[in-house]
């Protein structure tokens, strides 16, 4: 059995070091905290701070170590509703005003201020905060990169003074972005007692020389020689620098691919021998109104995969783009073997477009043509794994919404695959943008009653389309048939007369129909409350021992001799009573 593929983490590598050089006392600080709960992690990220009390207060020390660890226990400590953005503004508003408010009631050389500089990692996007002249530099592509923004002037003699920082104003004004995030990306927070002494020459040649595999002690040593060397170079300020390696990603959540993808140029239509991003193509499988599908081969690896493009017609159409994002977010997210995958966008490109698995077979409607009337194990075997596929869906909270023959792939080693996730409803999709989309999607003979008549979709409507598609497989009819073909607005007056799977296949046992007619009963109440009751029924109906005892009455197969064994029956009763009564006699 196929193992599903390990879900990709969020992994960093961290080091760093802080010294007080030639002064008395260390008025830096820096903190990071990567959690140990995966879902604290997932939820609120790693937080690397750093900050640097001004020098000029006697409380400067206490301004910069109470502003690291604070920020962090309460950044830990907001409602995991909000976001990251959210979160850290309103502890570094808090924060500031616990400064400022000691700062009011005390002389400025007691002040509490301190700049302020946060790196939080969360998925597959940084997020910082800025205020002061603490730094925060990207490495990338053996280059190095200033991401903050100095919020200070320069006075007399190259003299700094800040214009921003922690406790300084009762209002304050958080620098805050983004950063979409790739693996081996390495980020060094710094003070200026670092990089005042420390040209971008010098901390590029640091940085180049960090291994492919970086341990925290190597970050630790690398930190300490940086801080070394700025002291050596003359810097007579404190010292920290922090350095924080993304080693590795997991799947970008689908704000962050909704974000990404909104920027992305949909291609031309392709044509046989065209090359984009290093795939060259080399068949046309689809050709539409709404997309176009190719076989293409990447050319580095010459691996075959399928290419699906959105037609240029719907470039001003949001509902169709919504799908078009969502199922590239669901095919990356989701790895299981009965479920198309589709591979993360080739970086760098400007194109929107799915890098999808590449499966060699038919769809479960063309299988069907070729197969009318199949047995009953093998209409279990394919069912059973349309089932798995979409209980992983459930339980990522999203249900598929059109599911059809179309929708599945039988491939040439018989293993089936899900595929088309545009429709799919994802739990808390709607938080990032509400859906437009006013009629029910998916094909209409199989959708479910209650999504058909009110937009209402759950796990048992997929359930119910299940269970049309079984219907169908094993008749090659659909279980309502006066509905058949109808469009959306007079399938909402459908009847929903059901008609008896033995009425196209008297081989069938009754049990399998009671088991239909309970998965496609078009109140949701009256139907099966959950996927496994169902697969769990229909499993068993596959038992020999099941399929004796669904076996007709001997009364409903030969009456005459059913009658005829019980007359034999009474007759023997009768002998054995007769036969009581003489020995008593006697």
């Amino acid at each position: 059995m196929n193992k599903s593929p390990k879900t990709p983490k969020l992994n960093v590598c961290i080091g760093g070091y802080s010294t007080a050089g030639n002064r008395d006392v260390n008025q830096d600080a820096f903190a990071v905290k990567e959690p140990y709960s995966l879902v604290e992690k997932n939820v609120k990220g790693i937080v690397a701070c750093v900050a640097d009390g001004v020098s000029c207060s006697d409380n400067s020390q206490q301004a910069s170590h109470t502003s690291v660890t604070q920020f962090i226990t309460d950044y830990y400590s907001t409602d995991r509703s909000w976001d990251v953005k959210q979160s850290a503004s309103k502890v570094l508003n808090s924060l500031n005003s616990w400064l400022y408010k000691h700062n009011e009631t005390d002389a400025r050389h007691n002040g509490l201020i301190t700049t302020f500089s946060s790196l939080i990692i969360k998925s597959n996007t940084a997020h910082l905060l800025h205020v002061g002249d603490s730094r925060v530099y990207l490495y990338r592509d053996e280059k190095l990169k200033q991401l903050s923004h100095d919020h200070s002037r320069a006075i007399y003699r190259q003299n700094t003074v800040l214009t921003r920082a922690l406790g300084m104003d009762s209002h304050l004004d958080i620098d805050y972005q983004t950063v979409p995030l790739q693996p081996g990306d390495l980020f060094l927070l710094s003070s200026d007692g670092v990089h005042d002494y420390l040209d971008y020459a010098a901390l590029n040649s640091y940085l180049q020389k960090i291994s492919t595999a970086p341990s925290t002690q190597e970050f630790e040593d690398l930190t300490k020689k940086i801080c070394d060397d700025a002291l050596a170079k003359g810097s007579s300020d404190n010292i920290t620098c922090l350095l924080m390696q993304v080693t590795s990603l997991p799947n970008a959540d689908l704000n962050e691919l909704f974000t990404h993808l909104k920027g992305l140029i949909i291609p031309p239509a392709m044509q046989v021998g065209n090359e984009i991003d290093g795939f060259k193509i080399e068949k046309i499988i689809h050709e539409g109104a709404r997309s176009h599908v190719y076989l293409a081969v990447n050319k580095k690896t010459q691996e075959r995969v399928v290419l699906k493009m959105p037609s240029l017609n719907f470039e001003e159409d949001l509902d169709y783009l919504l799908g078009f994002y969502k199922e590239q977010w669901v095919g990356q997210s989701i790895k299981h073997p009965n479920i198309m995958s589709i591979a993360k966008n080739v970086k760098g490109s400007v194109f929107l477009y799915h890098i999808c698995e590449h499966i060699e077979g038919i769809t479960l409607r063309q299988w069907m043509q070729e197969n009318p009337n199949p047995d009953l194990q093998q209409a279990h075997n394919i069912i059973i794994r349309v089932v798995n596929a979409v209980r992983v869906l459930q339980r990522a909270g999203m249900v598929h919404r059109d599911l059809k023959p179309e929708n599945i792939i039988i491939s040439v080693n018989n293993e089936v695959k899900l595929i088309d996730f545009g429709t799919v409803k994802i739990s808390g999709f709607e938080d990032i943008v509400k859906e437009q989309q006013d009629e029910p999607l998916g094909a209409v003979d199989y959708i479910a009653p209650e999504y058909l008549n009110h937009g209402q979709s759950s796990a048992l409507s997929d359930l119910f389309s299940i269970g049309v598609i079984l219907y169908e497989l094993l008749t090659g009819h659909l279980p309502y048939p006066m509905n058949q073909g109808h469009s959306l607005e007079r399938a909402r007056h459908y009847k929903w007369v059901y008609e008896p799977i033995q009425t196209h296949r008297e081989d069938l046992p009754k049990r399998l129909d009671n088991i239909l007619q309970k998965a496609l009963h078009p109140k949701l109440a009256e139907r099966y409350t959950s996927m496994s009751e169902f697969v769990s029924d229909f499993t068993q109906s596959q038992n020999k021992k099941t399929a004796e005892e669904l076996k007709p009455a001997l009364i409903e197969r030969d009456p005459a001799k059913f009658w005829q064994i019980l007359a034999y029956i009474f007759m023997g009763v009768s002998v054995i009573e007769w036969f009581l009564l003489l020995n008593k006699d006697g």
